[in-house]
């Protein structure tokens, strides 16, 4: 197993740092690494926000369930999906462009997720750590505001980076579905209920099936984070349809 590789199978998000600051240049090579990340049509559908400001950190704490480790975080990046710059450059052109639709925003979302996961892989060749927050897209409305994002701009996902404390280091990672459930041959493979438990049961613990997943299922999918997650999401990609 070459380095990269390992270090991809042992990489688990990190929420807790030490003091040590991350250089300039260890930031601006994470940065430079997410930018070569695979991209339709070399278009870098993205828009990378550097929060250097504490209160803006503190704010996006509340606006992202609480989670006060944001604050503590050495680097903090939005990554938001970006055609308004593309629109906008269309428009200066005097190219008479459609305003931008859902496929648009999709795309986008692609791009901007590539180039994260790219800084990802980075900060951690580096010795740093790093932990994903979704709950900007939950509060998209108010990231909106917060960070001045134009029409046809959404916040896809934060990262939070930082040297990890060796407890964090330490710490298992959690385990991973086995190879068999998540790769299908050749064509979408639907599971039946015994394979779909033998999937998850490596995440029960010491509870039973049916509790870990009731419990699961009331704490993620069904609850108020998710349901007004979608809410949010949908009332963004209404906008690209409205505006066609």
């Amino acid at each position: 197993m070459n380095e990269v590789i390992r270090q991809l199978m042992d990489r688990k998000s990190v929420r807790v740092y030490t003091d040590q600051e991350i250089s300039q240049h260890d930031k601006e090579l994470i940065l430079h690494s997410a930018m070569q990340a695979p991209t339709a049509g070399n278009q870098q559908m993205y828009t990378i926000i550097d929060v250097t400001d504490q209160a803006l950190k503190d704010a996006l704490v509340k606006t992202c369930d609480n989670q006060a480790f944001i604050a503590t975080g050495k680097m903090v990046l939005i990554f938001c999906a970006d055609y308004q710059k593309w629109y906008d450059a269309f428009e200066a052109a005097g190219c008479q462009p459609r305003l931008p639709a859902e496929g648009d925003l999709m795309l986008a979302v692609c791009d901007t997720m590539i180039a994260a996961q790219n800084a990802v892989v980075a900060a951690e060749s580096l010795g740093i750590g790093s932990c994903y927050i979704g709950d900007v897209m939950e509060n998209c409305e108010e990231q909106r505001k917060l960070l001045n994002l134009p029409e046809y701009v959404f916040p896809v996902g934060m990262l939070v980076f930082g040297y990890p404390t060796q407890q964090q280091i330490d710490r298992v990672k959690p385990l991973r579905a086995d190879l068999k459930h998540i790769v299908h041959e050749n064509s979408y493979r639907k599971m039946e209920a015994d394979e779909l438990k033998e999937m998850l049961s490596n995440k029960t613990l010491n509870i039973s099936y049916e509790d870990w997943i009731h419990a699961f299922c009331k704490r993620k999918y069904n609850s108020d984070f998710s349901r007004e997650m979608s809410r949010s999401v949908a009332k963004y990609i209404e906008s690209f349809k409205s505006n066609r």
